[in-house]
């Protein structure tokens, strides 16, 4: 079996044949095979039956031919263990039966137990591991993007409760911050002891703080989540999120090979705010897959242009899939992306 080791290769900033794609919510609802699982297991259903899980993961790897597979789950999975009850309810998202709101509640969070309570997860790691012929991507939330769901009791657009934890109660906002980073750095430790190739940390929210915010309330766990897993050798990606722009210039120091970026900055912009020590990792506007195919291919090939000017590059959406996505203009950008990319990087090493 042939291994397409490309996308660790461009996360480790050497060279490639072809610029490597993979798609953020690549397993899901834009694929009408997936709609038909879903009419007979929720999210977290299938999540629980490893077989199942192992199969969704590989369906775009299949269909796609993407360069990574990633793993089938949710952020919220690895929550249950702290003892936190919530659902995940169609067009919400998470909801939250018991809250995080005082002292106590944070107090009555137990630690992470990967084996008493996540064996499902490993177990689909460990089927991919042995299926796959490329890298498979786990995955975690962030500590500030699950808090703002444990705080709020579901999704929120304001972040009102969270926000006002964390400016009127900063010492128990940083209780509860290590307590989530330390569930982060168990979790993701086993998802790489069970057969992970890469992670990405999913910080899709902590763009709606002010920069100062975020060094001085969110910054310290995610140096802390990274520099605890840095003896791991895989590579390891922060993904800050939706309008996170103004807060890369902070990722100087951080023990990441990569950043991802959303569509409001471009590679370029992107690349010379986080420096030179990172891979880069985005960015179309998901939506503009709404547009005839000539205009994804448009829009990619500017993208695919400034990533191709220094080595570390890989490419991807700027934010997930949605379900409306066509399966056929996916498969199509793909292999776009290769092809451009493959005949764009031979001409560049003869010139």
């Amino acid at each position: 079996m042939t291994y397409n080791d490309t996308f660790i290769r461009a996360c480790l900033k050497q060279d490639v044949n072809h610029i490597p794609v993979w798609y953020m919510r690549q397993a899901g609802r834009y694929d009408p095979d997936y709609r038909k699982i879903k009419e007979n297991y929720t999210l977290l259903e299938i999540c629980k039956q490893p077989e199942l899980a192992a199969e969704v993961t590989l369906m775009p790897v299949h269909k796609l031919g993407v360069d990574a597979a990633i793993l089938y789950s949710d952020i919220m999975n690895p929550v249950a263990s702290l003892g936190i009850d919530f659902d995940i309810v169609k067009n919400i998202g998470p909801v939250i039966h018991n809250p995080i709101r005082t002292a106590a509640d944070i107090d009555r969070l137990r630690p992470i137990d990967v084996d008493r309570d996540l064996s499902h997860i490993m177990e689909t790691i460990r089927i991919l591991d042995r299926e796959l012929d490329r890298p498979l991507i786990t995955f975690a939330g962030a500590p500030f993007t699950i808090a703002s769901y444990l705080i709020e009791g579901r999704p929120s657009k304001g972040y009102i409760r969270t926000k006002t934890m964390m400016y009127s109660e900063p010492e128990l906002w940083h209780r509860l911050m290590n307590k989530l980073g330390d569930m982060v750095i168990t979790y993701l430790r086993a998802h790489v002891a069970n057969g992970g190739k890469a992670f990405q940390l999913f910080d899709s929210w902590v763009g709606a703080l002010a920069p100062q915010d975020f060094k001085t309330f969110v910054l310290p766990t995610i140096k802390r989540i990274f520099a605890e897993l840095s003896d791991l050798n895989v590579p390891k990606i922060y993904f800050p999120g939706v309008s996170s722009g103004e807060l890369l210039p902070f990722m100087e120091g951080l023990q990441a090979d990569v950043i991802g970026l959303d569509w409001r900055v471009s590679i370029e912009e992107g690349r010379r705010r986080v420096g030179s020590a990172f891979a880069v990792q985005g960015n179309l506007d998901p939506y503009v897959l709404t547009a005839p195919i000539d205009v994804i291919k448009q829009h990619a090939k500017q993208i695919i242009d400034e990533g191709m000017i220094e080595p570390g590059y890989i490419f991807n959406l700027g934010h997930g899939l949605f379900p409306e996505a066509s399966i056929d203009k996916l498969k199509e950008l793909t292999d776009y992306i290769h092809d451009y990319s493959s005949s764009a990087l031979k001409q560049k090493q003869h010139t």
